[in-house]
């Protein structure tokens, strides 16, 4: 059984940080804590300029993280160093850009290397993955796509055949962001999903409190936060914080 395929024996907790912000130390120290409070799996979110499934939270923390010089080889860098403190499983969140420039076959060698499980491309629809997905796999690199609730049916058994390791699974319409509540047409669109895959079932966009964890866990196999994450990162007492914090998720979920 991969890293990714063990992290679901139980409801998944995951949680996203975006490398090098506040700053890379941040980073390095923050990825175990996130372990040892009940993380099962870590995105690590390769900063990009133009982050257009984010909202003004990652946006902010992605601009700061350029600015501190932040690149798709810093990024690898920071995963070597994280795998060699944790077993967890680490997946790459990055737009396409980034992986193109950086040239697809490169970048899947590399994050083998610094042992890295999968990918989630946002921007990567799976009519244009086809590349990517061959030379994941060749690599053992599991490949994510997304579905929103707006989702056709072609849509869903498109995503549901050429996804591998896990589905990520869009709470709303929109962009990333801590929210007050959770969208009362979730447990359809999960159901819809689960027609059509015994791929586990992830869950982001939105969920910044235990409460609300505790709901899509009942109806998910995995519960993904990371805008309340990166907030408590660069504030006031941010590891008492973000441990209190994420604590509390892992024992809601």
């Amino acid at each position: 059984m991969d890293r990714i395929a063990s992290a679901f024996t139980h409801k998944a907790l995951i949680a996203y940080v975006t490398v090098g912000y506040p700053s890379v130390e941040m980073t390095l120290e923050a990825v175990p804590l996130l372990v040892d409070c009940g993380c099962d799996i870590i995105e690590l979110g390769i900063p990009f300029s133009d982050p257009l499934a984010d909202g003004a939270t990652i946006q902010e923390a992605s601009y700061r993280a350029l600015l501190n010089g932040v690149t798709p080889e810093v990024c690898l860098e920071v995963a070597a160093t994280l795998r060699d403190r944790t077993e967890v499983p680490i997946v790459f969140m990055s737009y396409y850009n980034p992986i193109l420039r950086f040239g697809p076959d490169s970048f899947c060698r590399a994050s083998t290397e610094a042992g890295i499980d999968g990918f989630i491309v946002p921007d990567l629809p799976p009519e244009e993955g086809n590349e990517l997905e061959q030379l994941s796999r060749a690599r053992g690199l599991h490949l994510s796509y997304l579905l929103a609730p707006t989702s056709t049916e072609e849509r869903i058994n498109l995503v549901t055949q050429r996804s591998s390791g896990f589905i990520y699974l869009v709470s709303l319409s929109g962009v990333t962001g801590a929210r007050q509540s959770i969208s009362s047409e979730l447990d359809a669109f999960v159901s819809r999903v689960r027609q059509k895959t015994s791929l586990p079932l992830c869950v982001g966009f939105g969920i910044s409190t235990a409460e609300q964890a505790s709901h899509v866990a009942s109806m998910a196999d995995g519960v993904i936060v990371g805008s309340r994450i990166v907030q408590l990162l660069a504030g006031d007492d941010p590891i008492p914080n973000m441990k209190s914090f994420v604590t509390g998720l892992r024992q809601a979920i």
